[in-house]
């Protein structure tokens, strides 16, 4: 049985560049390769992979939700690259998934592990779940020279939580950030403590500005209640007590 690979990174570490590099390294040895890539992707041109550092190639499949897959376009392939594999829909993940477990053929997935707001890309998402390798490329932090982890998205030069999730105009930027400047440069520019923002606990739609205090010192000057009898006396906080912290502020 063949894998599945993800190979993750934050804006510019060099994804696209590493899936060209393997491309041209298998067809160097008169190997077939399946180049594919989200059909929304039209940033540098409908159906082009293409790298930063200039390096381009035609798409051989561009994806969408409603892609599928039939056995006679693996014949004699041996390997499938997949660009910018975050906005894949997570059904042609699981599709992809069968045609390394069923064609034999090694699939290649590069893309970003989560969105500007830290959160998981559903295509990533369902990539960790089901590959059989996962790896990190690694880039530095634009602001220091610390491993870069999250996106920062700035807009008019200023960092922001807001925005849709995909989104390919040409007026936002997103650079690789450490942890510790993507909070600063989020800090700097809305006031919210983005370490604390724990909105989504509570299922909201919205963000809900925090202040620069810490979760945990709320947390100690309002305790949740807990039951003093039985066994949940002894347990973890429950999801209830936890949450309740979210309309203190």
């Amino acid at each position: 049985m063949a894998k599945l690979y993800f190979r993750h990174g934050a804006m510019g570490s060099a994804k696209t560049l590493n899936l060209l590099a393997i491309a041209h390294s298998y067809e160097m040895q008169s190997k077939k390769v399946l180049v594919m890539k989200p059909k929304l992707d039209t940033r540098f041109g409908v159906g082009l992979v293409t790298s930063r550092a200039g390096l381009e190639r035609e798409a051989d499949v561009l994806l969408t939700g409603e892609s599928v897959f039939t056995s006679e376009q693996f014949f004699g392939v041996s390997c499938v690259l997949v660009d910018e594999a975050q906005f894949l829909d997570p059904c042609v993940v699981e599709r992809l998934r069968q045609v390394a477990t069923i064609q034999g053929v090694p699939v290649m997935c590069f893309g970003l592990r989560t969105d500007f707001r830290s959160r998981l890309f559903p295509g990533s998402q369902r990539l960790m779940e089901l590959a059989d390798s996962i790896e990190e490329v690694k880039t530095t932090c634009t602001y220091c020279s610390r491993k870069a982890i999250m996106n920062l998205k700035s807009v008019d030069g200023k960092a922001t939580l807001t925005g849709p999730t995909v989104c390919l105009g040409a007026e936002e930027l997103y650079v690789p950030a450490c942890y510790q400047h993507f909070c600063e440069k989020i800090i700097a520019a809305t006031g919210r403590d983005s370490d604390f923002d724990a909105h989504w606990l509570a299922g909201l739609q919205q963000p809900r500005a925090f202040a620069h205090s810490s979760l945990l010192s709320l947390i100690r000057q309002h305790p949740p209640p807990v039951s003093t009898q039985g066994p949940a006396a002894e347990s973890s906080p429950s999801y209830s007590q936890i949450s309740h912290i979210i309309n203190i502020v």
